[in-house]
């Protein structure tokens, strides 16, 4: 079992995620995963950078933490063909070191150029056709490509790595999960769900591919000061995933999330200072069939946490 950190685009700075990506690789994490968001969910949350440029810097600065996208749509807000080049790029400047997380996306990012936001099903198809462009450029030369959704025309990615970075694709239900293992080389999940795992395992015709699964948490010194900045900065956590991906501001986030109470944060984030339910937490993803587990610590506290983490977890999976 891997852990990693989660580099919260939506909460945090560029120049503290470049901080935090060094703090995760001397804390002994192996890996991260950074967000790509163009809004954060909430306006308290504060931050929303460009995920590329973010990129760029945290290759410089460290040395030896493999790093993902966690995760970029390349749908609508951005072409395929931008994503293949910018991909290509993070994997020269990181060495066996940078892999592309994709997944279908929420209205929340990419509704900012007035596109109709299409139904879970036509998403899945449109990422379907973006990763064949992604891995038709990576062959290198002058491609073109006439689908349902995108076209290229004559268009070479010249910045090209040895090998192209691996592909993991998102999946929080069962039909994206049977898609990541046909069209992907690994599969990232909020839910820690077995029978997701399965799926992604079945399609990918029984391979051992990576599995990523992600853990939100909040430590604070007590349980309490832990349930309170969970609610003020991750009330999300609690919203039913449909409306995830279908609410388009954070105005809207902020509606639904005044209905969400403390208590229903708690429920969804692990809370507090206890290392056995941060432990326990990563076990329940470990029984699912996950391999690489990745922390998001929510609020400010970052140091705080990776001193835990450092001091009290860590240790337990090496």
């Amino acid at each position: 079992m891997k852990i990693g950190y989660s580099l919260s685009s939506e909460e945090t700075t560029p120049k503290d995620l470049v901080r935090y990506a060094v703090r995760a690789e001397q804390a002994g994490f192996s890996f991260a995963l950074i967000s790509d968001h163009f809004h954060p969910w909430l306006t308290r949350q504060g931050q929303s950078p460009f995920v590329w440029a973010v990129i760029g810097a945290i290759a410089q600065a460290t040395n030896r933490i493999a790093l993902g996208t966690g995760v970029t749509c390349p749908i609508m807000r951005i072409h395929p063909a931008i994503i293949a080049q910018a991909a290509a790029t993070a994997a020269l400047l990181m060495p066996d070191r940078f892999f592309l997380g994709l997944g279908t996306g929420e209205n929340l990012n990419e509704h900012i150029f007035g596109m109709h936001w299409p139904p879970s099903d036509v998403r899945r198809k449109m990422l379907q056709e973006a990763v064949m462009i992604l891995r038709l450029l990576w062959r290198g030369g002058a491609q073109s490509f006439r689908g349902e959704y995108f076209s290229l025309e004559k268009a070479q990615v010249f910045s090209l790595p040895e090998k192209p970075p691996p592909i993991m694709i998102a999946a929080a239900g069962g039909r994206a999960a049977e898609l990541a293992g046909e069209i992907g080389d690994g599969l990232i999940s909020t839910i820690a769900n077995d029978s997701l795992v399965r799926k992604f395992r079945v399609s990918d015709g029984g391979s051992e591919k990576p599995r990523y699964g992600q853990v939100t948490v909040c430590w604070a010194k007590t349980e309490d000061e832990a349930k309170k900045i969970a609610k003020e900065w991750w009330a999300v956590a609690a919203i039913p995933g449909e409306l995830m991906s279908q609410l388009a501001t954070p105005a809207e986030f902020e509606a639904v999330a005044q209905f969400v109470d403390e208590k229903a944060v708690a429920a969804k984030i692990i809370c507090g200072p206890d290392p056995d339910r941060h432990v326990e937490e990563i076990e329940t993803y470990r029984k699912a069939g996950f391999d690489h587990v990745y922390i998001h610590q929510v609020g400010p506290d970052q140091n705080g946490f990776f001193e835990f983490y450092q001091r009290e977890i860590l240790p337990k999976f090496k």
